[in-house]
């Protein structure tokens, strides 16, 4: 990528960057309106090469920003990443899942993680935890760093069923274009056409 390419993107990050605050503070995002009796699922897909920029929008912009609405609003952050960790942490599976990926590589560890991490199941996990039927809206982000031991279509789907009136908004490191998502813009995850993007 050229420079002036480069600096393009970067400048096309941030303008949109600055357009996720207004969307998610708005009354149609936060009651569902306009979509169709379709559930708020929304996506702000954005280039992986910007994710350490995009954790710290989210963390020092996005999330203060939202609770110092007046009212404030209710939200969960949810890091995908921690949550698998917590989860293998949990059950005593942490250390002998580091011991497996060292000792048989990559593939075996993710057959010997599935029947843990079925996406069916930690969007179960995921509801309760956070207490969805309370929200005014889940983040979703750590999308990348669980990549192959998650699908993102699949649980997406498997939340639909729980959330009801919530909105989600899961950030995305790739590329959804309303029809299929793209992790990392390289590999395709799967159709998924249930979502919004927040921002165009």
């Amino acid at each position: 990528m050229t420079t002036a390419n480069h600096q393009d993107s970067r400048a096309r990050f941030n303008e949109r960057l600055n357009q996720i605050l207004p969307r998610l503070t708005s009354p149609e995002l936060l009651r569902n309106q306009g979509l169709g009796n379709e559930i708020g699922f929304w996506i702000f897909d954005y280039p992986a090469e910007y994710e350490i920029e995009m954790r710290d929008f989210l963390k020092e912009t996005v999330e203060p920003q939202l609770a110092r609405q007046s009212p404030p609003v209710k939200f969960a952050s949810v890091n995908l990443f921690d949550t698998v960790i917590g989860i293998l942490d949990e059950r005593g599976h942490l250390e002998k899942a580091c011991e497996l990926q060292q000792r048989k590589g990559d593939a075996e560890l993710l057959r010997a993680l599935r029947p843990m991490l079925q996406e069916d199941k930690l969007a179960k996990r995921l509801v309760e935890q956070t207490q969805t039927d309370t929200l005014d809206l889940l983040i979703i982000h750590g999308v990348g760093a669980v990549y192959p031991m998650l699908r993102t279509h699949t649980l997406l789907s498997a939340l639909h069923p729980f959330m009801k009136d919530t909105p989600l908004l899961m950030f995305y490191p790739g590329r959804y274009d309303g029809l299929s998502l793209k992790l990392f813009n390289k590999l395709a995850d799967d159709n998924y056409y249930r979502a919004f993007r927040l921002v165009s």
